[in-house]
């Protein structure tokens, strides 16, 4: 999609949105005010977008719409031009949401989220971090469209119960009822425990290791006996189909595969979505990213993204804020 209005193009997640183009009305006055509005707050826009979705490329198509919306709005008729933006933003992540809704019904295999490879002030934000891991986007899968949108602008951008209901279109009083209903169901499938972010790295470190060396028992020590392994290929590459539940069946599974594996492999430890997970490549070629989430310090969950269409934006640091 491009702009008919010059402004800001297909923004990304690296953070970069593109500049008004010459000789079109992006090149006078209230535009360049608009441009100057969206781009300071591009960064929060996309991350509100990218936590309602869990697709990076959908993200940047609400941003799309968001900037194409904007670039029509009287300024001067804006109290609060973060609020206002964030509000369109919210709206158009709502109706793709729906969107997406209908589409993973057909999806082949698990569905998880598109990781990005975040940078390390995202780490370090442990609220952003959490977040945006990849075990918080699966829960907030697990909410309606109105509730994910709720608890995201609440928990996450700490935003006022009016600001959001004038984003859902709801009333403050049912806004309420939906962030307490929300708050709820999310902290029911939370992991349990706190993890720092030394043990993860220690916990990832020892996986990896095992995984290299075939080591069956140094994996069992690291995975928790009720693990759950979901791979996504998309129907383009392969992976298992329904989740793989329990440590022995998840570690033979692994081990199993890497005896077959006739190409180079290669782990590197990297940030995605604010944690530490593994990048995988075969033949120096990018092909999985491992992310893991940790409850009192084994590894509970293992989600394996191997859809190409899933990757791309593994090749540049996305920026979040909020």
């Amino acid at each position: 999609m491009t702009s008919e209005h010059n402004g800001p193009g297909r923004a990304d997640a690296t953070g970069r949105a593109a500049a008004p183009g010459d000789g079109g009305p992006g090149d006078g006055g209230p535009v360049d005010a608009a441009t100057e509005d969206f781009v300071a707050h591009r960064n929060l826009l996309f991350t509100v977008a990218y936590e309602m979705l869990g697709s990076a490329a959908d993200a940047e198509d609400v941003l799309q719409e968001t900037w194409l919306r904007w670039a029509g709005v009287d300024l001067a008729t804006v109290r609060d031009r973060r609020a206002y933006l964030v509000r369109i933003t919210t709206r158009q992540a709502l109706n793709r949401l729906r969107t997406l809704g209908r589409r993973k019904e057909s999806y082949v295999g698990s569905w998880l989220p598109e990781p990005l490879l975040t940078t390390p002030d995202v780490a370090e934000d442990v609220e952003l971090a959490d977040s945006v891991s990849m075990a918080m986007m699966l829960v907030l899968e697990t909410l309606a469209p109105v509730e994910r949108a709720v608890f995201v602008l609440r928990e996450v951008f700490d935003l006022g119960y009016d600001e959001i209901a004038e984003a859902v279109e709801k009333s403050p009083a049912a806004v309420r009822q939906i962030a307490h209903r929300a708050r709820a169901h999310v902290a029911a499938r939370r992991p349990r425990g706190e993890v720092t972010a030394t043990e993860s790295r220690q916990a990832l470190a020892a996986f990896q290791r095992a995984v290299e060396t075939g080591d069956l028992q140094g994996l069992l020590d690291v995975l928790s006996p009720d693990v759950v392994l979901l791979g996504d290929g998309g129907g383009i590459k392969q992976a298992v189909l329904r989740p793989i539940i329990g440590a022995d069946k998840v570690a033979r599974l692994m081990l199993g595969g890497l005896v077959k594996l006739d190409m180079e492999m290669r782990m590197d430890p990297a940030l995605v979505n604010g944690h530490p997970a593994l990048v995988v490549r075969l033949d120096g070629e990018l092909d999985t990213v491992v992310a893991v989430r940790f409850d009192e310090g084994r590894i509970t969950g293992l989600y394996a993204v191997r859809n190409p269409e899933k990757l791309s934006h593994m090749r540049e640091e996305a920026a979040l804020s909020r």
